[in-house]
């Protein structure tokens, strides 16, 4: 087997698993593990895997924080179809937390009431694309403005939801590690979210499936604290049957694969 026939299989079999130990690819294709790693430093040097604690994964695991409205421009049919079913999910006389983030936009866009609805968000931009519904009643947290998410964060904000208690927390993050927990690039915004979560009977995470396997800088929660995962089909079915061997509602939209 050429180096370049060994390359092809590697990048075959991430994306099939998403990671794989460099034991198993060299079991796999019986070679030594001196030589995968020799293949995986190549890969990695041409971005087309990274290297992570004795493993191979196909995405770069660390999260940037990037501006929304860059953000936007990714996994967009993802998104809308995420938010269209999330928004399905919404009670009529429902009392309801968005957190921020261009998933849970992507919610409000979807939102439709027939009868009043109470939101409570960080979002200005889930505030203002809300505003145009005369049924539902906004509220809107203060705080600290994060120019990159258009929301905001801080003490204000998170003392404020003592108050309230919703039955629902509509939240985005930066990366799901299945084994670290959910985050977010934004230590602020992590603080805020942990308190969103304390208010809420039911945390549901929108997460497009590129979000799987990345890890932002600050922590929100683990596992083990997530209700409910609403993600797309194109979510790794490794990655899948393990969210539901935890125990977690997790629902899979469908979009169309791109060619």
């Amino acid at each position: 087997m050429t180096k370049e026939e060994r390359h092809s299989l590697i990048l075959d079999m991430l994306m099939q698993q998403g990671s794989i130990l460099v034991t198993d690819l060299a079991d796999a294709l019986n070679v030594s593990s001196v030589t995968i790693r020799k293949d995986l430093t190549e890969l990695e040097r041409s971005k087309r895997l990274y290297r992570n604690h004795g493993r191979a994964i196909l995405i770069d695991p660390y999260s940037e924080n990037r501006n929304v409205s860059e953000k936007e421009k990714y996994c967009v049919e993802e998104k809308r179809a995420i938010g269209n079913y999330a928004a399905s999910l919404i009670t009529p006389k429902d009392s309801i937390l968005i957190a921020s983030g261009t998933s849970v936009h992507a919610l409000a866009r979807c939102i439709q009431t027939t009868d009043k609805l109470v939101v409570i968000t960080a979002s200005l931009e889930v505030a203002n694309i809300l505003s145009k519904d005369r049924n539902i009643d906004i509220i809107q947290l203060g705080g600290i403005l994060r120019h990159s998410s258009l929301s905001v964060v801080g003490k204000y904000a998170e003392e404020a939801l003592n108050d309230f208690s919703c039955s629902k927390l509509f939240i985005g993050v930066d990366g799901i590690d299945l084994d670290f927990g959910m985050t977010t690039t934004d230590m602020m915004e992590a603080s805020l979210n942990r308190v969103m979560m304390q208010t809420a009977q039911k945390t549901i995470v929108l997460a497009d499936s590129s979000k799987f396997g990345r890890r932002g800088f600050s922590k929100i929660a683990d596992m083990e604290e997530i209700d409910h995962i609403i993600t797309d089909s194109h979510v790794q079915p490794t990655i899948a049957k393990r969210i539901e061997e935890m125990g977690i509602e997790l629902t899979i939209v469908d979009v169309p694969t791109h060619i």
